[in-house]
């Protein structure tokens, strides 16, 4: 049976809101908008990518690590699950 991989669609989405998110900030430096105006924007920037992340990881545990425990796989699926949290953990 083939491994579930994440919602490709719903990633690529938020991805490219972000990426307009992105172009909105640079335009925002450009053309010398209010800093106070920018930082809100890079805030929001930062939160579109931690729920994105938390959306690839919380597909990640119900795909791969489910399937790799029924496996019988349990001190690897330990081991795979702290890597994904302290690489979602730095961009937190």
């Amino acid at each position: 049976m083939k491994q579930q991989n994440i919602d490709s669609e719903a990633v690529i989405k938020r991805l490219k809101r972000i990426e307009g998110q992105v172009r909105g900030v640079i335009r925002m430096v450009e053309e010398n908008k209010n800093c106070e105006e920018i930082l809100v924007q890079v805030s929001s920037i930062k939160s579109s990518v931690q729920k994105t992340g938390q959306s690839i990881l919380e597909d990640y545990l119900h795909n791969c690590i489910v399937d790799s425990i029924r496996k019988g796989r349990a001190d690897m699926t330990i081991r795979k699950v702290s890597s994904a949290l302290e690489q979602f953990s730095r961009i937190i």
